[in-house]
C-alpha cells in the first residue's frame, strides 16, 4: 500500500484534490494537524467532489502520532518530498517495500526540520524543477509522486476500466 502523508496542509482545494486522487488509486491518506481548514469546508468538498466516502483517510494530532500509525500499518519506508538537499525522485527504486509512505509539507512552509531529520537525509527526495523555481503545487506534486511509485509497482489494482458513477463502491478498510 502507498500512504500519502500531508503535514499541516493549508489549502482545502489541494487537500480535496488529493482526497480524490487517493480514492482513485487506493492510497491511504494521512492528514497531520493542525489543518489550515475545517474538514467540512465546502472548498474541500467541492475539490474532492463526492469521493470523500471512497477515500481511506486518517487525521493525526501531530507528526509522532502519524509516524506511529505508519509503523502499525507496516510501512517499511518513509520518504520526504522536499526541495532542500534532496535526491531526484526519478532513478529511485520505490517498488519495495510493499508499504511506503510519501510525506509532504504544507504549501507555505514545506516540511519542518525536525520531521525531515526524523525521516533521515537518505530518504529526502525531490521532483525535478528549474533552478529558478521555488516549488510545485502540492496536489500536483502528490499526483506525480504517487503515480511514479504506482507505476514502479506495475499499477497493481488497476483493471484497465473504471466502474463509472453508477457502480461506485465505498472504501471498506476491512
Amino acid at each position: 500500500m502507498i500512504h500519502i502523508v500531508l503535514v499541516e496542509p493549508k489549502m482545502p482545494s489541494n487537500t480535496g484534490n488529493i482526497i480524490r486522487l487517493c480514492a482513485n488509486t487506493g492510497a491511504q491518506l494521512h492528514l497531520v494537524a493542525p489543518l489550515g481548514f475545517d474538514l467540512a469546508d465546502k472548498k474541500l468538498r467541492r475539490a474532492g467532489l463526492d469521493y470523500h466516502e471512497w477515500a481511506n483517510m486518517q487525521v493525526h494530532e501531530h507528526w509522532q502520532a502519524a509516524r506511529q500509525a505508519l509503523k502499525v500499518a507496516g510501512v517499511g519506508r518513509v520518504v520526504a518530498l522536499t526541495t532542500k538537499l534532496s535526491q531526484p525522485l526519478y532513478g529511485q527504486d520505490l517498488a519495495q517495500p510493499e508499504h511506503i509512505a510519501l510525506v509532504f509539507g504544507s504549501e507555505t512552509a514545506g516540511l519542518a526540520e525536525p520531521i525531515r531529520a526524523d525521516i533521515g537525509a537518505d530518504n529526502w527526495l525531490r521532483l525535478p524543477m528549474l533552478p529558478t523555481s521555488r516549488s510545485l503545487n502540492l496536489s500536483n506534486s502528490v499526483a506525480i509522486t504517487l503515480f511514479e511509485v504506482w507505476r514502479q509497482r506495475d499499477f497493481v489494482g488497476d483493471t484497465g476500466q473504471s466502474v463509472g458513477y453508477d457502480n461506485l463502491i465505498p472504501y471498506d478498510p476491512k
